[in-house]
């Protein structure tokens, strides 16, 4: 019952995404170094993040991912409230992280992203061109 609650949240939030106006979203590759000295590719993604405790997401005009819950999400999710005058508002970000597979059994969207390093969350929010 719980995962079906979740499924209908994140169900909204996409339908909420895509009846939004899109900023245009870029994804650009970086070399980042890892504290084993190991070259890591990462990205850098461009799109609009909504939050709730159950699940996160990440759009873009090609792409949507889920969001891994951690720190780093949790701190973009505070910077992004902070932004937003109500529960509908789409602050555009820019987030570095890496996207893999969902774990085999995992419930959730296919493709996953871990954010590392916030890039930038736009100062104003961007209006919903239908409001629920």
């Amino acid at each position: 019952m719980q995962s079906l609650r979740s499924y209908s949240i994140v169900l909204l939030i996409l339908t909420l995404f895509i009846s939004c106006k899109n900023k245009e979203d870029k994804i650009e590759e970086v070399a980042t170094e890892t504290p084993q000295t190991e070259i890591q590719t990462q990205q850098i993604y461009h799109g609009e993040f909504i939050y709730t405790p159950e699940a996160a997401v990440l759009s873009g005009k090609s792409f949507v991912y889920g969001v891994e819950l951690n720190e780093v999400a949790r701190e973009l999710a505070n910077r992004v409230n902070a932004v937003k005058k109500d529960d509908y508002d789409i602050v555009p970000v820019a987030v570095q992280g890496k996207v893999t597979k969902k774990p085999e059994g995992a419930e959730g969207w296919d493709e996953i992203i871990t954010i590392t390093q916030i890039i930038n969350v736009s100062e104003t929010a961007v209006e919903a061109d239908v409001k629920i």
